[in-house]
């Protein structure tokens, strides 16, 4: 998907795939592809960039989790950043590590857990749209080196989610 960063066209790669997950009223390729370029774009990622995203279920995502975290349980998404970042955000990776074939930085991938997301929309009262949109916002922060280990980071990339929910067109004042 290309995204203009400072006048230039820069095209990012994103792959969605399903693993055997409930077809839903949305189209979720759209979505997810559309979050992760609004967050590129909000990052000012000025470099092509590869990120996979796997739309899964509670049984596909635990077992991620446990393997990959040694946390036998589902979750909602899960991050896998293929960058080193020193600082959150686009400028934090120092020394950025390109696929020598495509030029390409691969900047991870992403696990999200649709049985999850529509449990999640249900709890916090919001639409399969915004769950999927927001879980993969969070996900792609991840992979640009935002955390929430403490309560300064998590206010920071809270904030950094509610910017980008609501650049995406979300109402995020009741959330």
């Amino acid at each position: 998907m290309k995204v203009r960063i400072q006048g230039i066209v820069i095209e990012h790669k994103i792959n969605v795939q399903h693993n055997d997950v409930l077809a839903l009223e949305c189209d979720l390729n759209k979505l997810v592809k559309y979050a992760v370029i609004s967050t590129m774009q909000n990052e000012r990622a000025d470099v092509p960039c590869v990120v996979n995203v796997l739309i899964s279920d509670n049984a596909g995502i635990r077992r991620y989790n446990k393997n990959f975290r040694g946390i036998d349980k589902a979750t909602d998404v899960l991050s896998f950043p293929m960058q080193v970042f020193q600082k959150p955000g686009w400028g934090g990776c120092p020394e950025p590590e390109f696929d020598e074939d495509s030029g390409e930085l691969p900047l991870g991938d992403i696990v999200i857990s649709m049985e999850k997301v529509e449990e999640q929309s249900v709890e916090y009262n919001n639409s399969i749209e915004y769950e999927t949109a927001y879980l993969t916002v969070h996900s792609t922060l991840h992979l640009l080196g935002y955390d929430h280990d403490n309560e300064a980071s998590e206010k920071v990339m809270h904030k950094k989610c509610e910017n980008i929910m609501r650049e995406m067109g979300f109402d995020t004042d009741d959330k």
